[in-house]
């Protein structure tokens, strides 16, 4: 198929750009579902070492951007389940 080989890139290089952005978006994607599934309070890895992770995410930042920089400071609306 055309454009799939250096050969014909070195052809046609207006499609450099069309490699490198799909490329970025990729890589984008990747790092996103990397960090849900490793920063997230949702997911839970290790259930015996720590069994309520979100615990953990009372007073810190949860969100991807929030421009509250100190949560340390704001009621968290989470219950506090204690037996």
């Amino acid at each position: 198929m055309q454009g799939m080989s250096l050969a014909s890139i070195k052809k046609n290089p207006a499609l450099i750009p069309l490699y490198v952005c799909v490329g970025l978006g990729a890589v984008a994607a990747v790092f996103y579902t990397a960090r849900l599934a490793i920063r997230s309070p949702e997911v839970s890895w290790n259930r015996k070492g720590n069994p309520e992770p979100w615990e953990e995410f009372r007073n810190k930042q949860h969100k991807f951007y929030s421009p509250i920089r100190d949560y340390s400071k704001v009621q968290s609306p989470a219950p506090k389940y204690e037996e």
